[in-house]
């Protein structure tokens, strides 16, 4: 079935739909309705205006494409599997949560808490603002993303990232088993806490990064404005630029061409520093 140029408020609008074309169409007005699609399956949503809350929750198998989503679209995709979804602002606080196998490209998201506890989103092309972006999730993969927030990526598993730019704070904390590639990282404490992360190519700066890591390694990685780094952490790092300041790394090798300062005050610290 094919839905047109229409406009619905109400609560639940399409609530349970199976096989239905939705285009040009708004969900907003007067009667301020939630839930439009809600415990819906296999639904294509093309171009429509979305300004009401909950709109796709508990769906199988979406795709929503051309689309807008307000800042008054809180909580858009809840619980929801095997979705894509492409050219779409996604401007509401919540916007994806508890939801698995994600596909997004060419999408401005705009949505504080985005992305906790997914399993399975693939993102490309896109452009993010967000505080506790994609926190607790894992599976991850993101291509040419670009994201502005604080404390992103933290408690995430099992993720690769390649040729993005972060502009973040607090980012990778508790994060395991994850690459991140040639990809640019600026902002205060990175990593700290994380185990089996590994930066390749990368270029990372902010105030006392990666500390108290596990199994961290760094490859072919410019450090900018970096001091304070690797306290505590079993670590393995190439570093192409010189470094402010090393703090105390509990263990492996960091080689560099310089630093401005090696502070070893922790009897515990056996960590080894080459320059060359």
């Amino acid at each position: 079935m094919i839905i047109s140029g229409q406009t619905f408020d109400e609560e639940r609008a399409l609530y349970g739909s199976d096989g239905i074309v939705v285009s040009d169409c708004r969900f907003d007005g007067p009667a301020d309705g939630e839930s439009a699609f809600k415990e819906g399956r296999n639904i294509e949503v093309k171009d429509c205006f979305f300004n009401l809350r909950y709109p796709f929750w508990h769906d199988d198998n979406l795709t929503i494409s051309g689309s807008e989503m307000t800042d008054k679209c809180r909580a858009a995709l809840w619980y929801t599997n095997n979705a894509t979804i492409t050219d779409t602002k996604m401007h509401g606080i919540k916007a994806l949560r508890e939801c698995s196998d994600i596909r997004i490209q060419a999408c401005d998201i705009i949505s504080p808490e985005f992305g906790w506890s997914v399993n399975g989103i693939e993102m490309k092309d896109s452009s993010a603002e967000s505080e506790y972006f994609m926190m607790r999730s894992n599976n991850l993969k993101f291509e040419n993303v670009s994201l502005k927030g604080k404390y992103s990526f933290q408690y995430i598993t099992d993720s690769v990232f390649e040729n993005c730019n972060f502009n973040t704070k607090d980012a990778f904390w508790h994060a395991k088993n994850v690459v991140v590639r040639n990809s640019v990282i600026n902002g205060e404490y990175l990593a700290w806490y994380c185990e089996n992360v590994t930066f390749e190519n990368c270029t990372i700066s902010g105030t006392q990064p990666l500390c108290y890591c596990r199994n961290l390694k760094l490859i072919n990685c410019m450090m900018l404005d970096a001091d304070l780094a690797f306290e505590k952490s079993d670590v393995e790092a190439t570093v192409t630029t010189p470094m402010i300041s090393i703090k105390n790394p509990l263990s492996g090798t960091i080689t560099l061409p310089e630093v401005g300062e090696i502070i070893m005050d922790d009897p515990n610290a056996k960590g080894v520093i080459k320059t060359n």
